[in-house]
């Protein structure tokens, strides 16, 4: 039987080595919080990665906080921000893009329209970040003040396309005007180089699975001075911003993925742009195949020399105007590869993306979808495979037609 190919590693990257590790060298831990001799040794665990991790992302030690997903970080650290600010200053206005994930865009939904709750009006306001045609958000447009600015949030990387956004473009000035920042940063952590002083936002989300940690561990790097009204109650064991007994197994696997990810960063970078070439090179030759992801810059390196913020090696995101992106990954699945639409599905519905419909991207050509995802598992038989394979899948697909 074929060995299987993974193409989705955006979604989640399988566990490294120096992870496995990890959990085991830790498995036997218990409570990090306990005042025992056990207690004691699992905490050291803790914080050592915190320490470890805060050293990797240009953090002090305390403002690495562990949480159970990105997903949770992005939520503590967006809702925290935006009831901080209201607090302090009585600021309501809201700046997000349409692209963000919903892990940020389901967050500000209920903040600016809480349906269910006994308030009488929204407590927030939306202000959309307009984007440009490749999905990048773009500044606030307008001056920004703490009196009446509550939250300026975009994220690093787009998880659909891979492009990188200009966050010292887009947060800059709010990181100037002292109004609160957040940066959903889930695809950029173990893939670009992070210091979290030198971009000084208030605060950053990750998700280690994503650079080869353990799934339900997330990262939330929250400035000391960062007003955070944190949504989540309980015993506070981080900071007070996020309740809950901190598992030192994941914390302990997460950082040796994270050391492993960034020391290989430059090299995983080149190797991975000489995939995303094949690959593009392969899509643009597919008659009628729209590409959004922008091919990373000749001679651009993992730490960016060029003025064009590029995108992420590891992404290429296409459609095919005519198919079903649910036939597409159904083909690529019976072919034995693993990939993805890059959108979520709901019930089982395949629906036009959001990233590429705030795009200006019609809906017909938004839902023949298609995201390769390569990571550290890819091999160059796998891209020979898949460059071989994907003209053919694209050709069946199209024949199978649309729902409508």
């Amino acid at each position: 039987m074929t060995t299987r190919i993974y193409l989705d590693h955006a979604a989640s990257a399988p566990l490294r080595p120096e992870a496995v590790e990890a959990l085991d060298r830790t498995a036997a831990l218990l409570n990090p919080a306990g005042q025992y001799a056990s207690g004691r040794a699992a905490s050291r665990i803790v914080e050592d990665a915190r320490e470890q991790i805060g050293a990797l992302l240009g953090a002090d030690r305390a403002e690495v906080l562990f949480t159970g997903s990105g997903t949770e970080a992005d939520n503590i650290a967006v809702q925290g921000l935006a009831f901080g600010a209201l607090r302090a200053h009585g600021a309501r206005r809201i700046h997000s893009s349409p692209v963000e994930h919903p892990a940020v865009g389901e967050a500000v939904d209920w903040l600016c329209d809480p349906a269910g709750l006994p308030v009488p009006e929204p407590l927030f306001d939306r202000v959309p970040l307009t984007v440009d045609a490749t999905g990048r958000p773009r500044p606030v447009d307008g001056p920004l003040s703490v009196s009446d600015d509550a939250l300026v949030t975009a994220m690093w990387v787009n998880n659909e396309t891979g492009n990188i956004t200009d966050l010292a473009g887009v947060i800059g000035p709010a990181v100037a005007a002292d109004v609160p920042t957040h940066v959903d940063a889930v695809q950029a952590v173990g893939h670009l180089p992070v210091d979290f002083r030198t971009l000084g936002v208030s605060t950053l989300a990750a998700s280690a699975h994503k650079f080869g940690g353990p799934k339900s561990v997330g990262l939330l790097l929250a400035r000391r001075d960062a007003a955070v009204q944190s949504p989540v109650r309980g015993g506070g064991q981080e900071r007070r911003l996020r309740s809950g007994t901190v598992n030192p197994q994941g914390a302990a696997a997460a950082a040796a993925a994270l050391q492993a990810a960034v020391d290989e960063m430059d090299a995983e970078h080149a190797r991975l742009a000489g995939y995303q070439a094949r690959l593009l090179a392969v899509a643009r030759s597919i008659p009628d195949a729209v590409v959004y992801t922008d091919p990373v810059a000749d001679g651009q390196g993992a730490s960016g020399a060029s003025d064009v913020p590029g995108a992420l090696p590891s992404h290429v995101h296409m459609s095919f105007p005519g198919a079903e992106g649910d036939s597409l990954i159904m083909l690529l699945d019976a072919a034995g590869v693993d990939a993805s639409t890059g959108s979520a599905c709901s019930a089982g519905v395949n629906r036009a993306s959001h990233v590429l419909t705030a795009m200006g991207v019609e809906v017909h050509t938004a839902r023949g979808a298609l995201r390769l995802t390569t990571g550290p598992a890819t091999t160059d038989g796998d891209i020979d495979r898949i460059c071989a394979l994907l003209p053919g899948v694209v050709d069946q697909a199209r024949a199978a037609g649309t729902a409508y």
